[in-house]
């Protein structure tokens, strides 16, 4: 079996390419054969009001194309620029793969694994702005 397979607990929801499906009592897999559907977790959606750092930005672009509220190609140019901008902060070696991977993947327009390498680095995020003096 190729192609992206979700496992949905119960009642979850998922939104594939604009359109929230909710899965029934049980746990459940779905396989998405389909290349480069647009696929979001909504238990993984960032809102609006939880964008207050540089990492959660940048994810939340690409979310918006995921979810239809955005072109690909206008948010394009934002990624990248917020990648870049990320790379100048989170020099690690483990960040630095986590960026090139979320670059090559805006590059091919598969922006659901632009989010997942993003998110990735949100609990080092997380730990930087904790240790820093407020």
């Amino acid at each position: 079996m190729t192609g992206l397979v979700l496992k949905l607990g119960p009642h979850e929801r998922v939104l594939i390419n604009g359109a929230v499906i909710e899965n029934g009592d049980r746990r459940s897999k779905l396989a998405i054969m389909t290349p480069n559907a647009n696929i979001l977790r909504l238990r993984d959606a960032i809102h609006p009001e939880e964008v207050t750092t540089p990492v959660r930005r940048v994810c939340y672009i690409a979310q918006l194309v995921l979810s239809g509220d955005a072109e690909p190609e206008q948010a394009r140019l934002q990624l990248l620029r917020g990648i870049e901008q990320l790379s100048q902060i989170l020099t690690d070696h483990d960040s630095r793969l986590q960026l090139n991977q979320a670059t090559a993947s805006v590059l091919e327009n598969n922006h659901y694994q632009v989010l997942k390498a993003l998110r990735s680095l949100l609990p080092r995020e997380e730990r930087l702005f904790a240790a820093c003096p407020s």
